[in-house]
């Protein structure tokens, strides 16, 4: 059987954060006020969004250990961190924050035990499934950064970068290529 627990869950997720930082280095600053759509975050704003997000999932189940939800003060807990990604920050100051947070998330992963990832969490009213396993919901972070990720690629797109991945690709399709020939 093929077990995937919280070392896989850190380490899956230092991946998906040194992909991030990646993008966010290659990005110049002077593009940091760059928003893809008018309503949309812009670089700077997603960047620091994803630097803070997995505080959530830390605190829930980590600091606070939440069992339902629907006891918790969303608006409480996100609405500073929402008025810190309106804040102007320098690319090095988002560039601090994406390594630190992303290494106190995931060093919490390494600790978690088995127990607590089977751990069920009652979700608010409403939602469905009106139940995830802690397991389920520590994905979340990874899944959420992965998603705004796609954004900044998209952005750098239409900057002009080809983001890293592909170029990374497009090496290793190249290679395959000549060696069929």
């Amino acid at each position: 059987m093929t077990y995937y627990g919280a070392k896989d869950l850190a380490s899956a997720f230092r991946t998906v954060r040194k992909n991030t930082i990646v993008i966010a280095e290659e990005i110049g600053e002077e593009h940091y006020g760059f928003r893809a759509a008018p309503g949309s975050r812009s670089i700077a704003e997603t960047l620091i969004h994803i630097a803070v997000v997995p505080q959530a999932a830390h605190h829930i189940h980590g600091v606070a250990h939440i069992s339902d939800l629907a006891t918790m003060n969303f608006m409480e807990f996100f609405g500073p961190r929402m008025a810190l990604e309106k804040k102007p920050h320098t690319k090095a100051e988002i560039l601090a924050m994406l390594h630190a947070e992303g290494e106190t998330f995931a060093g919490w992963l390494d600790t978690v035990h088995e127990e607590l990832l089977a751990e069920t969490v009652a979700l608010p009213p409403g939602m469905e499934p009106g139940h995830k396993t802690r397991f389920e919901m520590l994905l979340g972070p990874k899944e959420h950064e992965m998603h705004h990720r796609a954004q900044l690629m998209v952005s750098e797109r239409m900057l002009g970068i080809t983001p890293h991945l592909t170029r990374q690709m497009e090496v290793r399709m190249a290679a395959m290529q000549s060696a069929k020939a």
